[in-house]
């Protein structure tokens, strides 16, 4: 029904920026929530930043708030996260992903469909 195709990624060096981009195919992006989780080795998945179907709400995590933003193009069925200031502990396997309903929007089983992943390595 829905699939996400994620872009951007690499590595790079600590205070430096990147933006990931995930692009969704399907008709009814515009009313899903948008999610960006990361997984680092050896951790769980964990939640990132969100934004809702108008755009108007965003929720980051603690670890990101200030450096990270999310938005999203209903129009080009796309939704990004520009990546500041980053860290080492930012490292990790970014995935985007897309809410039907938006409930339990800062855990993995609140959402219905996710992207491929893609490498985001920070050296100090």
């Amino acid at each position: 029904q829905v699939q996400l195709v994620q872009s951007g990624g690499g590595s790079v060096q600590a205070g430096d920026s990147l933006r990931l981009s995930c692009a969704a195919s399907g008709r009814t992006f515009s009313t899903y929530a948008m999610g960006w989780f990361r997984q680092a080795p050896g951790k769980e998945r964990e939640f990132v930043a969100v934004i809702t179907w108008g755009g108007g709400i965003t929720y980051y995590a603690d670890s990101v708030k200030g450096r990270f933003t999310i938005s999203r193009d209903n129009a080009e069925n796309t939704v990004a996260l520009q990546m500041n200031s980053l860290k080492p502990e930012d490292t990790a396997v970014y995935y985007c992903a897309a809410a039907r309903r938006p409930v339990a929007l800062s855990r993995p089983p609140g959402y219905d469909y996710w992207g491929q992943g893609t490498q985001v390595t920070v050296s100090s």
